[in-house]
């Protein structure tokens, strides 16, 4: 059964289904918005639990929504007593600043006729890009502005991909990522695992075993360096769409076996690559799963598991930032407690700094640790 969304316009109580990507419950107070709407007031109204349904010009629409996200973003940035704070406090604040910041934003929704259509003036045509996310589904609805336009610059990166220049050889140089899987746009981690030299022990036909795939770059990257197989897992029936959706773009789909499953495939391999998500947090979307691993679970779980699936002689390559350990979430010894506890040894370590515009900028609040960053591709072996 549909959810309802209700409101007053023109005097008549109105009411229409409500949908929300993030399964956001429908909001309980609804005021028209239109044209001649400020950005303070409609930050006024989302503080107070008001969402505004806009009736005005759609291009108007996605300004007010500009301007709303410049105001909060100044506040986010404003300087105060945070310098003086741990580090992890600093970044419990910063987390829920942005975690307010989406809530703020998404309380401007739009009306959706049939067919993916939205009936306000200089309406952009989103129909597509609604259709690779919401499937083929019917009849008018409400959504937030903030969630069409993230459907919308996924939909662009999906159509134009991203170039990863570590993939030259195969048919394309290009990764086309899928709404809430996330792109490979900060690179460090690729060019890790293509830099590094297989295990001599492992023969050319070996397999290898790419746990959390996401895309597929790192499998894609695997059969790069001479791979012969390659089973690639995730637990997201998006990510497993993405990759084999890349994998035929690369003409390797007839090397990579994709299994939708939680972390390791049955059997053992040669060779087991993880990029696991870096920060021990709570996700708030579908994009932060592979940012915010809440209690270190998949970094737990590769560490538990990996002895038991890696042939005699074989290696683990754990892709990881130490970014959570700047920010105080966890420490290099946890780090390597688990490793010691799981039964590996460390054969070697490779690292990289950051070149991505954030590690640059110093207004943003978790610059302290963004600047210190170091990604390290971590050679794990059975002890």
């Amino acid at each position: 059964m549909s959810t309802q969304v209700c409101w007053i316009e023109d005097g008549s109580e109105r009411s229409a289904t409500w949908w929300s990507v993030k399964e956001a419950p429908p909001p309980q107070q609804v005021v028209i918005g239109d044209d001649s709407l400020s950005a303070d007031k409609a930050i006024r109204l989302a503080s107070q639990g008001v969402s505004i349904l806009w009736r005005g010009d759609f291009q108007n629409a996605r300004h007010l929504l500009q301007a709303m996200a410049r105001r909060i973003d100044r506040r986010i940035r404003r300087p105060g007593s945070a310098s003086r704070s741990a580090p992890h406090e600093i970044f419990h604040r910063y987390r829920q600043a942005r975690m307010q910041r989406a809530r703020t934003l998404a309380a401007v929704l739009v009306p959706f006729g049939d067919g993916y259509v939205i009936p306000l003036r200089r309406a952009q045509d989103v129909q597509e890009a609604l259709a690779q996310v919401r499937g083929h589904e019917d009849g008018p609805f409400i959504t937030p502005l903030s969630d069409v336009l993230g459907f919308v610059g996924a939909f662009e990166w999906r159509k134009k991909g991203v170039a990863v220049p570590a993939l030259t050889g195969l048919q394309t140089e290009r990764i086309y990522p899928h709404y809430g899987v996330f792109p490979p746009t900060r690179q460090e981690y690729v060019d890790l695992v293509a830099d590094m030299t297989l295990p001599a022990s492992m023969p050319q036909d070996s397999l290898a075993f790419d746990i959390g795939t996401g895309t597929g770059v790192l499998a894609a990257m695997l059969v790069r360096k001479g791979m012969a197989r390659v089973v690639a897992t995730d637990n997201a029936p998006r990510a497993i769409a993405c990759a084999r959706e890349n994998f035929e773009r690369l003409g390797i789909s007839g090397q990579i076996d994709l299994q939708q499953v939680d972390l390791f495939p049955p059997g053992r391999a040669g060779l087991v690559v993880c990029n696991p998500p870096w920060i021990p947090a709570q996700p708030s979307s579908l994009l932060e799963t592979a940012i915010y691993d809440p209690q270190n679970r998949m970094l737990d779980g590769f560490l538990a598991g990996l002895r038991g699936h890696l042939l005699p002689g074989g290696e683990g390559w754990l892709v990881l930032s130490d970014l959570a350990e700047h920010l105080g979430l966890r420490t290099r010894e946890q780090l390597l407690a688990g490793i010691a506890d799981s039964g590996l040894k460390i054969l070697d370590r490779s690292d990289c700094r950051p070149v991505h515009r954030k590690a640059r900028d110093a207004t943003d609040p978790l610059h302290f640790a963004r600047a210190a960053e170091v990604t390290s591709l971590w050679r794990l072996g059975c002890n």
